[in-house]
């Protein structure tokens, strides 16, 4: 029997296994395997604003751009006095005003799998398929389990492809392992991890297809209620459309076993339901129809997402929902963006592995209030239409009300880590819109070397490192010239911050990725009057200052509630997060923040 060992195996390929995978490969040194035993599935999915920055990140988010249905607007169709529908209102489909990508994109799900395989491949790392586990055993030896050299969980494969028995079996021997295998996660079974939560009564269709129409919205994103059910369309790229449909249980539900079952529908019965919500309009398909299917709401999460910080489940495999809210792939995606950088820097040696607990702390609650989120969103989108004031239902004005609500939420944007050893809000008073366990909000700054404007967030590459960004304030009155000067020669000092993290004693860090932030004019600013700690490169000074045009930039100190007149430090972490931000006087503060998690290197 073959036997390997890896310090990560990823058990399932869908997005999360993919990314996952992807972000191992990128950051390198580290032996990872991902296997599936299915082959690549296409279905359609929307990403959101979050989703987009996060793709970008890792340099992936271009394809879906250019691929994708960008969906700007929402529609709201409700019921007429005549008995049909009628046009209620048109909204931006993101409200969330520091968005940097203001959309959602609506494209097949194999569009962001074949930007992971392919990023992946250039980094030497391709899905092994098909391949099926057996068995998975963890070490019940403490020491094994605390050991970052042992190899503690002993997982059993079968090659199902294998020629001969001899090659079908496999033993890999692992540090930590992933279980991104979906919603009948195989991992979270062999566990015994539950999924805590409920199955709703309510029952959806769902058909891909290039429609013909006289809707007048159908290449807006839209939400129809109406006295013969509800429904929700989503253009999709090309003239592709895809429609959600309610449908009634006693239609569809087999009485005997209590599920969804296929063979009591058809597309061509899904559209017939679909046609009497959209009357007086009328929807029919051009051509065959692309894909069907049938569906239940489920709204369930795992009882816990790791097992003794060495077997951790991601995406569906720990949290399942509605589709109509979109969040499946983009929270699974994140979930795995949570977890990899956590992961690195414990195999490189650079942080303790206590930090691997916080992503059941952060991703679990977050999975509960997509729950709590989608019950409310998911009852008012199936509950019966309020026509008049004097009968029951669900009015417009209630389900547009929450709609808006939770646009932050739906976008990702307003996802927000609670406080823990990452995350620290002791000095948030120093810089009170950025918010501390937030993502790093989008600023345009402009270079001072060279006067060109770059958006804060392409600084932020998802690249393991905590990225400092440091703002310095104004430099004109020679009193701010001295305090910066005392500041820089604290940091290098050998006890100092940059050094006690850094491989070779030096003040360059792995760890650490600085950029420096001038209140000043680029017409008369010497960049190299910035002391030579804070210009690492001179790309890393920037300019709180508009570009040539007068069009993009400037302002963020004023916006972002920073003192020109002192130094901030805003600490971000390897996903984007804001982990603290502190003034230079509690420079012990993140002294402590640091030591909390990551090891000193000697």
């Amino acid at each position: 029997m073959l036997e390997n060992f890896v310090d990560v195996l990823i058990i399932g390929a869908g997005p999360a296994g993919l990314m996952c995978g992807n972000a191992l490969a990128a950051a390198g040194g580290v032996e990872v395997r991902i296997i599936d035993q299915r082959s690549l599935l296409a279905m359609v999915t929307g990403y959101k604003p979050r989703t987009i920055e996060v793709l970008h990140s890792y340099g992936l988010a271009e394809r879906l751009i250019r691929e994708g249905n960008q969906l700007h607007m929402c529609a709201f169709y409700n019921p007429s006095p005549t008995g049909g529908i009628e046009f209620t209102t048109r909204v931006p489909d993101v409200t969330v005003p520091i968005a940097r990508f203001p959309f959602k994109i609506a494209l097949h799900q194999g569009a962001v799998e074949d930007a992971f395989v392919d990023s992946m491949a250039r980094h030497n790392l391709r899905v092994d398929r098909p391949v099926k586990p057996l068995a998975i055993e963890l070490s019940r030896d403490q020491e094994q389990l605390d050991s970052l050299s042992s190899y503690p969980v002993k997982v059993t494969l079968a090659r199902l492809d294998a020629a001969i028995d001899a090659d079908k079996l496999e033993v890999v021997h692992a540090k930590y392992v992933v279980g991104a295998d979906g919603a009948h996660s195989w991992v979270r079974k062999a566990f015994g991890i539950t999924m805590d939560g409920d199955q709703t009564d309510y029952v959806w269709g769902v058909v891909d297809m290039v429609p013909d129409t006289n809707f007048p919205d159908i290449r807006t994103r839209t939400a129809i209620h109406s006295v013969n059910g509800s429904l929700m369309t989503i253009p999709r790229e090309g003239e592709k459309v895809r429609l959600y449909v309610q449908l009634s249980e006693d239609d569809v539900v087999d009485p005997a076993t209590g599920r969804v079952s296929k063979s009591r529908s058809s597309p061509e019965k899904i559209l017939e339901v679909a046609n009497k919500a959209l009357n007086p309009f009328y929807i029919s398909p051009l051509s065959d129809i692309e894909w069907w299917t049938l569906y239940m709401i489920g709204q369930r999460v795992a009882s816990r997402f790791s097992v003794e910080d060495r077997v951790f489940i991601t995406g569906d495999a720990c949290h399942t929902h509605s589709p109509k809210a979109a969040q499946g792939m983009n929270a699974s995606i994140n979930d795995t963006h949570n977890l990899v950088w956590k992961m690195v820097q414990v195999l490189r040696g650079w942080a303790n592995p206590s930090i691997l607990r916080t992503y059941e702390s952060e991703r679990r609650k977050y999975a509960q209030d997509l729950i709590d989120f989608d019950k409310q969103y998911a009852a008012l989108f199936s509950g019966k239409p309020k026509i008049s004031n004097s009968q029951g239902g669900v009015s417009h004005e209630e389900f547009f009300k929450a709609y808006e609500t939770a646009t932050g939420f739906r976008s990702g944007i307003s996802i927000q880590y609670n406080p823990s050893v990452i995350v620290n809000t002791k000095h948030q008073c120093c810089a009170e819109n950025i918010v501390v366990g937030q993502r790093m909000p989008p600023q345009v700054f402009v270079r001072a070397a060279d006067a060109r404007p770059v958006e804060i967030h392409d600084l932020l590459p998802a690249d393991i490192r905590f990225k400092i960004l440091i703002f310095l304030g104004s430099m004109e009155e020679e009193s701010r010239i001295t305090e910066i000067s005392v500041l820089a020669d604290e940091l290098s000092s050998p006890k100092g911050l940059l050094r006690k993290y850094s491989m070779d004693g030096q003040t360059s860090s792995l760890i650490f990725d600085l950029t420096t932030i001038v209140a000043g004019n680029k017409r008369n600013f010497n960049y190299l009057s910035v002391p030579p700690i804070f210009r690492p490169h001179w790309s890393k000074v920037l300019l709180d200052d508009t570009d040539i045009t007068g069009t993009k930039g400037g302002g963020a100190y004023e916006k972002f509630g920073i003192s020109s007149e002192s130094v901030t430090f805003v600490i971000i972490r390897p996903d984007g997060y804001v982990g603290m931000v502190a003034p230079a006087t509690a420079l012990d503060d993140v002294h402590e923040y640091f030591a909390s998690f990551l090891l000193p290197c000697h």
